[in-house]
């Protein structure tokens, strides 16, 4: 068994899915929700379960867990291939995000430098999964992932920051639909 991999497909997790290179993408609303929709898709349509979430510019972190007959790792398989391509499509077209050639020849090169792959490599392999084995590390994550906005200096209080469950936690209508802890 490698390091970082999902080998309970049903134990709560501790992830981090990270953009190749660290390319700050989410920087835009636009491709921020994307993320959250697919989010929201995944809690819906694919089993899975969100304790806790925080989208950062070029990586975003979980606490989550799939329900029975569902399979973590083709979630996530899924909803990079699938955020992927929607926001590549989104910088082959659009005019609004001035680093989009930059961006699309960097994820080009990094796709070629790999060889299995043709197009672009968007999202670093693999989900940097941690197997939470107890409520005392739990609870660090869960801290963890809500200071990373606070910590970044985005927001002083993290509940203030819209792409975070922070804002569930603090009583607030967040955008992802979570489980409380």
């Amino acid at each position: 068994m490698k390091p970082f991999q999902v080998s309970d497909q049903n134990a709560v997790y501790f992830l981090t899915l990270t953009i190749e290179g660290w390319v700050d993408v989410f920087t835009r609303k636009e491709y921020k929700l994307e993320i959250v929709d697919s989010l929201n898709f995944c809690v819906e349509r694919k089993g899975l379960e969100i304790y806790s979430w925080c989208l950062m510019s070029n990586h975003l972190h979980l606490l989550c867990r799939s329900k029975e007959a569902f399979r973590l790792s083709d979630t996530f398989q899924d909803f990079k291939k699938f955020t992927a391509k929607r926001i590549l499509n989104s910088l082959e077209k659009e005019s609004i995000e001035p680093r989009a050639k930059w961006m699309l020849e960097y994820f080009k090169k990094r796709g070629q430098s790999q060889g299995r792959i043709s197009n672009y490599k968007f999202w670093k392999d693999g989900l940097h999964a941690i197997l939470v084995e107890s409520s005392v590390f739990f609870e660090q994550k869960l801290h963890y992932i809500h200071q990373n906005p606070v910590e970044a200096m985005i927001v002083e209080q993290e509940e203030e920051y819209m792409f975070s469950s922070a804002r569930d936690y603090a009583g607030r209508k967040g955008l992802v639909r979570i489980e409380l802890y």
